[in-house]
């Protein structure tokens, strides 16, 4: 019963955002995470790719010598969609280094292969966006992977550098962005 009630919750909470639209770019993500790849469409263009709550974990806890910079966002969710060109220029600029740009989609699951897809390919961004059920996860997701984040708000997001993080919960502006990433980056 405490799983339904917390489900319903954080996805209230997710949908208390009002939908509008944007566009992104792209960078390819590409890392030792197990992940289940749904085939949107018939020409193969579309290839979307699910986490489990577990294997994203394991996906945020990687200490390496590359920059992780992941966000939680949805389609329908204005300020999430505002931030996006700013992930798009700092994925431009930082183009070959080691820094990995994913976003992570909380829309629910029967708007994957519609408003996500539509999304992913109006912003060529396919290889970077990893699906999450919302319906999976609990509280215990969020206190074993985050500090401040509890699930109950988009956009978020979180950097990881070696031992290194940084959460930023909120619409981040260009300014935030770059000074978060170039800290991780010294």
């Amino acid at each position: 019963m405490k799983k339904i009630i917390l489900s319903t919750l954080i996805l209230t909470a997710l949908y208390s955002c009002k939908k509008e639209g944007h566009k992104m770019e792209d960078t390819a993500v590409a890392d030792s995470v197990s992940v289940t790849e749904n085939t949107a469409s018939a020409t193969g263009a579309y290839t979307a790719k699910e986490l489990s709550p577990e294997n994203l974990g394991k996906y945020l806890a990687q200490k390496n010598d590359t920059l992780y910079v992941t966000n939680f966002f949805a389609t329908w969710c204005g300020p999430c969609m505002r931030e996006i060109p700013h992930f798009k220029n700092k994925m431009e600029e930082l183009k070959g280094k080691p820094v990995k740009f994913t976003f992570i989609n909380l829309d629910d699951k029967s708007e994957w292969n519609t408003s996500v897809k539509k999304f992913a390919q109006e912003n060529n961004l396919a290889a970077n966006i990893i699906l999450l059920d919302g319906q999976k996860l609990d509280q215990t997701f969020f206190k074993a992977n985050f500090k401040q984040w509890d699930g109950g708000s988009i956009p978020f997001t979180y950097l990881r550098k070696g031992d290194k993080t940084d959460e930023y919960l909120g619409m981040m502006t260009e300014e935030t962005l770059n000074s978060k990433v170039e800290a991780l980056l010294k």
